[in-house]
């Protein structure tokens, strides 16, 4: 990509040096433990699914077990491999009996490692060929069907029920969209299990469930063909069960998933052990299955100003890209996310907004970029805020965004229209088609006001980074130096579902993926076991 801001390239360096550090020192906390979504996730790879006769879903029901008896730091895989090898049984079935109360998984004896090992790698290969198939698919209905042109066109869809997201769907897609994004029902983030089966009762979204993935699939695949297509679906995996819900987007194939490492933390006020550990192996699952995440760090602007806090967006891109890289993650997968959020009673707002997507767009520049509309700062004039999301669209194709979440002209107001989103389709696709080329006409000027502040931001990124690298990220985070919202590092939900692992934990996915990622193995006896099947 040509360089039309001459940005300091030994300060992105060092920005890049100082997140690596960060990452690789959370890497290190990650691979001594697991959680709670981390071993019901094995399981839903394993082909557990269903709920008991309360309506808990048997991965929770088996890993709860577990937990009660004090036996899941080795791994749920370890004494469910050894059931499945004892009772003759499938996962599924195990899974049955444990709910029935007609096992005890702790008193049915191990397996020896070999047979273990054996076993368990036999059972990744199963689930993560279900993975690669789906990607497959992906990538030959692309090529038959093709796709829109970048940046896509995201909008979203929020009726709480499936059936009629399904329609608002179609219709989004009819109009235009690229990118359909199912958002989740209130607070789905929070509790620590996933809904089971097809919903239709979800408060400002739809509940993320396997069925519900299905079924959006399915009629996306079908409006695809109609407008001759491909349409990409996209939902959230952020929260308690973040793992668990990139398994099932993998599984049913979606295309896009909100997967931030930080956001759950500074958003939800989940523990940033637990966030930090599940989105490492959600991160390789959604790598593995060729699903482009997207990160939060549109969301800081939301609480902080947007020209004061600018650079904790770019330091927070930074830490993203390395726990992405960690996990496998390609560049062209990492949908690194900023926003259009600066006032416009601003003078030069519009150069400040300039400044920081291209300076974005320069550092990363084989991500595929989500850019996120005017929110903060819209007001209940409709023809004003037609007008900001006109200029950020324009900012959009300026500075060759990626993925760009449309806005609304009601935005603020209430859960848009059909009729608001073919309004905001119209303006996107007006712009982006008179304005196509509009980049490669445009150069800055060397030392003005947009370069000049996107140096600004850089250097300030690179202080704020260094100081976390000195620190430690925990650290920096309960100061509140992200998003300015302070964590505690025992505070938040889902502290009690994070495990410290003992020697001999083992996880046939985790060995599995990083075989097929090519990552390193985890230092251990999980990774000298992998001999035994050498």
């Amino acid at each position: 990509m040509e360089q039309k801001l001459k940005l300091d390239q030994a300060q992105i360096k060092r920005a890049r040096k100082a997140a690596e550090v960060i990452a690789k020192d959370m890497d290190e906390f990650i691979a001594k433990r697991t959680t709670v979504a981390v071993e019901r996730t094995v399981l839903r790879l394993m082909g557990v699914d269903g709920v008991d006769a309360e309506g808990v879903p048997l991965p929770n029901v088996v890993v709860d077990h577990l937990l009660e008896k004090g036996e899941l730091s080795q791994g749920v895989a370890t004494r469910m491999i050894g059931a499945m090898l004892y009772l003759e049984q499938s996962a599924q079935e195990v899974a049955e009996r444990v709910a029935q109360g007609s096992i005890d998984l702790t008193e049915i004896p191990l397996v020896d490692y070999p047979i273990l090992v054996h076993t368990g790698q036999k059972l990744a290969m199963e689930g993560l060929n279900k993975i690669a198939a789906n990607r497959l698919q992906r990538d030959t209905m692309i090529k038959q069907m093709g796709e829109g042109k970048k940046p896509y066109l995201y909008v979203i869809v929020a009726t709480g029920d499936i059936y009629e997201d399904v329609v608002q769907g179609k219709s989004a897609a009819r109009q235009g969209a690229d990118i359909i994004a199912v958002i989740r029902s209130t607070g789905q983030s929070l509790i620590d299990y996933v809904p089971y089966g097809a919903t239709r009762e979800g408060f400002g979204g739809t509940y993320a469930t396997q069925e519900n993935f299905r079924i959006m699939r399915q009629a996306l695949d079908e409006v695809g063909k109609e407008v001759g297509r491909y349409i990409r679906l996209c939902n959230y995996c952020s929260g308690l069960c973040m793992p668990e819900i990139a398994a099932m987007g993998a599984l049913e194939r979606l295309d896009v998933m909100l997967n931030d490492a930080l956001y759950g933390i500074l958003f939800r006020d989940i523990n940033m052990q637990r966030t930090l550990i599940d989105q490492a192996f959600s991160r390789m699952i959604n790598s593995y299955a060729g699903i482009i995440i997207n990160t939060g760090e549109d969301n800081y602007l939301t609480t902080a100003d947007a020209i004061e806090a600018a650079h904790t967006v770019l330091a927070s891109q930074f830490i993203n890209e390395q726990f992405a890289k960690f996990a496998g993650l390609p560049p062209e997968q990492m949908g690194l996310g900023h926003a259009f959020e600066i006032n416009p009673e601003i003078e030069d707002g519009f150069l400040l907004e300039v400044a920081q997507a291209q300076m974005a767009r320069q550092i990363f520049p084989d991500a595929p970029l989500k850019y996120m509309p005017p929110t903060k700062h819209m007001t209940g004039n409709i023809f004003r805020g037609h007008i900001q999301d006109a200029m950020f669209n324009l900012v959009s194709v300026l500075t060759g965004q990626g993925i760009q979440l449309l806005g609304m002209m009601t935005e603020a107001m209430h859960t848009p229209h059909i009729h608001d989103r073919q309004l905001a389709i119209e303006n996107a696709q007006y712009i982006f088609n008179n304005a196509r080329h509009l980049s490669e006409e445009i150069y800055f000027k060397p030392g003005g006001r947009i370069e000049k502040r996107a140096q600004e931001v850089l250097d300030k990124a690179v202080m704020m980074l260094e100081e976390v690298q000195e620190i430690g990220l925990f650290a920096a985070l309960e100061k509140g130096m992200l998003a300015d919202v302070k964590r505690s590092l025992e505070g938040g939900k889902g502290l009690d579902g994070v495990i410290e692992r003992t020697d001999d934990y083992f996880n046939p996915f985790e060995d599995e993926l990083r075989e097929r990622l090519k990552l390193p193995q985890r230092e251990g006896a999980a990774y000298e076991r992998r001999s035994y099947t050498s």
